[in-house]
């Protein structure tokens, strides 16, 4: 069986959450074109951020990107990975997934676990505390946001369900980039999944972004890096290879869990 994947990596417009949306438009368009199963959008895409103005920014219950992933979705046809959006819900905001299948369902939700305090976010937002793990183009999936990627134990803990593929929407900056790399390859190895992972590219006032969106397989190699584009970057996925990988080395039969503590 084999997925066909676009990753979306663009210039997110800071604090501008309608031009974001006519852009996030316009790559599942192309990504329609391209016969993509599924597209792959970044982290906080709709506001950047611009974590001091998300009362005025958030998504209400984030009911406008559900109704756009909606639209989108049903549209073209197309499987959505939401990449993540700041939502406002009460005196709360959350950097929230949406996950959306081609006829427009939400089958999957998660609200960012590790908040990252070197951008802030401990002071903005609410950490989330439920996994996220879901069936996408008839792939069993779990989807994380940007700093999880550094927290392997909750990768993981969701990755035991069966994950065949890991998604990491992110805004990772360019000064910690191989770390990026490395990590998710790391991630990859040790759960023995595909590893779809989608950054932004550009410049918010405190940082820059240089992308380098990856596909990963099992074994660690890079399928596709979207180098530093704005631009939509295409990978197929062959899931035939995962139990090439799993066979030989099982390692969620092998594991030890009563001693991980």
């Amino acid at each position: 069986m084999k997925v066909k994947v676009a990753l979306a990596q663009f210039n997110i417009s800071f604090a501008a959450p309608q031009k974001n949306r006519e852009r996030v438009a316009e790559l599942t368009a192309a990504a329609a074109k391209k016969a993509a199963d599924v597209v792959v959008f970044p982290e906080m895409w709709n506001t950047g951020y611009a974590l001091d103005q998300l009362n005025e920014l958030a998504d209400e219950q984030g009911q406008e990107t559900e109704q756009l992933f909606y639209k989108l979705a049903r549209q073209y046809q197309v499987g959505i990975v939401g990449g993540s959006v700041a939502v406002k819900e009460g005196d709360h905001f959350f950097n929230r997934t949406l996950v959306v299948d081609p006829v427009g369902q939400v089958v999957g939700r998660y609200d960012k676990v590790h908040l990252f305090h070197l951008m802030n976010e401990h002071k903005y937002l609410t950490a989330g505390d439920q996994e996220n793990y879901f069936r996408l183009a008839g792939v069993p999936s779990a989807s994380f946001i940007c700093y999880d990627l550094r927290f392997p134990e909750w990768v993981r803990t969701v990755a035991r369900h069966g994950a065949d593929i890991l998604y990491f929407p992110a805004e990772w900056p360019a000064q910690r980039i191989e770390q990026w790399k490395i990590m998710l390859q790391s991630r990859a190895v040790e759960n023995q999944a595909f590893v779809v992972a989608v950054n932004r590219v550009g410049d918010d006032p405190d940082n820059h972004f240089n992308g380098h969106s990856l596909v990963i397989d099992p074994l660690g190699k890079i399928i596709v890096d979207a180098g530093e584009k704005d631009d939509l970057t295409m990978a197929e996925i062959d899931l035939d290879q995962l139990q090439k990988v799993r066979g030989p080395i099982p390692v969620f039969v092998d594991r030890r869990p009563e001693l991980y503590k």
